[in-house]
């Protein structure tokens, strides 16, 4: 469980971040569990005094809702079972007029008196904790309910709370009550949060009180009575068999790990228990988990329901592989007026030096830990892939990984609505999209992502149907918009030239390379010449349509011989109507032609070269335009 320890030492690491709330780029709140906590969401807050007595209540505004709580084994887990929550809970648990406003309790369930009786006991574990004495007091006069109904709060029909506002509840001129604007549920699942109004007129958030956290797991630990070896650090201290859930959302109730079969053959002979087969400390399935589950909020991806995963241990914030590393090293895209001949390079070296810089932003001796998980079913979740780096390694990868896959790519419209270009590796998300379309369902998009993971950050090839699906669908131009075929044809390019650049092929430039003998891509060039061809004499008479290129792409990456003639005849008008401007790209075709081997031209279907063949001359010949337009 090598995840496991690589968690724990993280929360370690970062303990002076336990209970500061933060936002992730999605707005939502976050914040480093204390052991022994967990999150929950919150609609009503009650303010009392030090001295028991209610102050005020008020309904929580759904983005002000999570809180801390202090909770138990027991508590934690909880599903249908009344088992009370230290401090903060449901109305069941902490009013004792539960019953008394039409409030439905289990048969023989103590769910108040239990709550009571648990935090009485912290009560006299902890004497000098104010907040928590104040609470118990006011709570176990049994007349919260009454309370927050007088205070507008809650809202009563003949004596019972009334379930869901309905038309039936409307008067004229009054608006829907807050509550029933934060619930999903009925008012009798609201949850409470308490707070002590001091001498300065001021709410302390229990919730949010560092000396509470403290407090409670003090108190707690102290109870757990069975101690022995955890597998996991190798300490001895009190252990646990129930892990938490609620791992990637507050309703996920899938559990890494979990054992509750012990019948039959689920040992094989070899164990008569599972604490036989490995024990783990409470303490460090705590701090895992609430590692975990702060990563995830912070900066995890999620796709799906899978949960793609990057962090250093000290550096928790990390490159991450499955991001955009132009936005992620803030390197600027160019537009088409800025880019020159050498604007492939300032990138490669802008990149290099971005990661250079990493490096030393690193703490030392960082590692870097990479973990995807997934959920088969509702209750049992799976590491679908875990890896471990030293930080220099890692960052090595993520330089190679994007060199080898380097193209040019349209980036986005600028404030001037200018296209912006970046030369480097495509994200993951755009190479699973350009591989099986963008309508592709987000279960094959998380898949092909998980695939192809490893090939960046352990060195290993690229899967080879992925790189043919991305040919294949590069060669069919017909079926997507321009610019959707543009952005799968560069993909395509970056992930040719990575998947022969692995097989120890010879290296292949993004210049066009005049000297190439191979026929994959001398045919890619000649496509790419009638292609330009074709647009320039539509573009002549302001005409716009699919060139014959393109309309034969497809025949012509199986059949190029014979796909070609016909290519070439329908050229015919095209380069009359061009006249002298025609003998340049005449000049090109036979340059090319004097580069084949006369055993190459022949009808044996083409591999992705041709698309880097293709690619490279058509951008050479629309540099070279560009340059002469300028001129003029």
């Amino acid at each position: 469980m090598g995840w496991m320890l690589d968690l724990y030492e993280t929360y370690e690491e970062n303990s002076g971040q336990i209970g500061k709330v933060g936002k992730n780029r999605f707005g939502t709140d976050y914040a480093l569990l204390p052991v022994s906590h967990v999150y929950q969401t919150a609609q009503i807050e009650v303010s009392l005094d030090f001295q028991g007595n209610f102050i005020s209540a008020e309904v929580i505004p759904k983005e002000q809702g999570n809180t801390i709580i202090p909770c138990t084994i027991d508590s934690s887990t909880r599903s249908s079972g009344p088992v009370p929550h230290p401090l903060h809970d449901k109305l069941m648990y902490v009013a004792g007029d539960f019953s008394e406003y039409g409030g439905k309790i289990k048969k023989n369930a103590t769910s108040y008196q239990d709550y009571l009786v648990q935090l009485k006991e912290w009560c006299e574990y902890d004497e000098g904790n104010r907040t928590i004495h104040a609470i118990y007091t006011y709570l176990k006069e049994g007349h919260l309910i009454k309370d927050l109904i007088a205070q507008g709060v809650l809202h009563e029909k003949n004596g019972e709370l009334i379930p869901k506002w309905t038309k039936e509840h409307q008067v004229e001129g009054k608006e829907k009550p807050e509550i029933f604007k934060v619930l999903t549920g009925d008012q009798m699942s609201a949850f409470v949060r308490f707070g002590i109004f001091d001498l300065e007129h001021q709410t302390l958030k229990a919730w949010e009180d560092p000396q509470m956290f403290r407090s409670f797991v003090d108190f707690y630990q102290d109870k757990i009575e069975e101690s022995g070896l955890c597998y996991i650090t190798g300490i001895s201290q009190p252990l646990t068999d129930k892990h938490a859930s609620k791992i990637r959302y507050g309703g996920d109730m899938a559990k890494i790990i979990s054992g509750n079969d012990s019948s039959g053959y689920t040992f094989r002979g070899r164990f008569s228990s599972k604490e036989q087969v490995a024990t783990v400390g409470y303490d460090t399935s705590q701090k895992a988990h609430n590692a975990l589950k702060w990563l995830i909020t912070k900066q995890a991806q999620t796709i799906d329901g899978r949960v793609f995963l990057t962090w250093g241990k000290k550096t928790v914030e990390i490159l991450d592989p499955m991001d955009s590393f132009l936005e992620q090293l803030e390197i600027e895209p160019v537009t088409q007026k800025e880019v020159t001949d050498d604007t492939h390079s300032v990138f490669a070296k802008q990149f290099r030096q971005a990661i250079d810089g990493y490096q030393h932003y690193l703490a030392t001796e960082e590692r870097v830990s990479i973990l995807v998980l997934d959920a088969a079913t509702p209750g049992r979740m799976s590491i679908v892939y875990y890896q471990n780096f030293e930080a220099d390694l890692y960052l090595e990868r993520i330089r190679h990984w994007h060199e080898s896959c380097s193209w040019r790519h349209a980036y986005r419209r600028n404030e001037n609505k200018e296209m912006t270009f970046y030369y480097g590796a495509p994200t993951n998300r755009d190479i699973a999209k350009a591989a099986y379309g963008s309508q592709a369902s987000d279960q094959i998009i998380k898949n092909t992502m998980s695939r192809l993971l490893p090939s960046i950050v352990e060195g290993r090839p690229v899967p080879r149907d992925i790189v043919q699906l991305l040919v294949n669908r590069s060669s069919r131009p017909q079926g997507m918009e321009e610019w959707e075929w543009e952005r799968t044809l560069t993909t395509a390019c970056s992930m040719v030239r990575k998947f022969f650049q692995q097989r120890n092929e010879e290296e292949i430039s993004m210049a066009l390379n005049r000297e190439s003998t191979d026929r994959n891509y001398l045919f890619g060039r000649m496509l790419a010449v009638a292609d330009v061809l074709e647009r320039s004499a539509l573009a002549s008479q302001n005409e716009s349509r699919t060139t014959n290129a393109k309309r034969y792409m497809t025949a012509f990456s199986q059949h190029p011989m014979s796909a070609w003639k016909i290519i070439q005849e329908n050229l015919l008008p095209y380069q009359a109507r061009l006249g002298t401007k025609n003998v340049y790209y005449e000049k090109i075709l036979g340059e090319i032609a004097e580069q084949f081997d006369e055993k190459d031209f022949n009808d044996k279907a083409l591999n992705g070269k041709y698309l880097i063949g293709y690619y490279s001359q058509r951008q050479d010949i629309y540099t070279k335009n560009n340059k002469k337009e300028e001129q003029d």
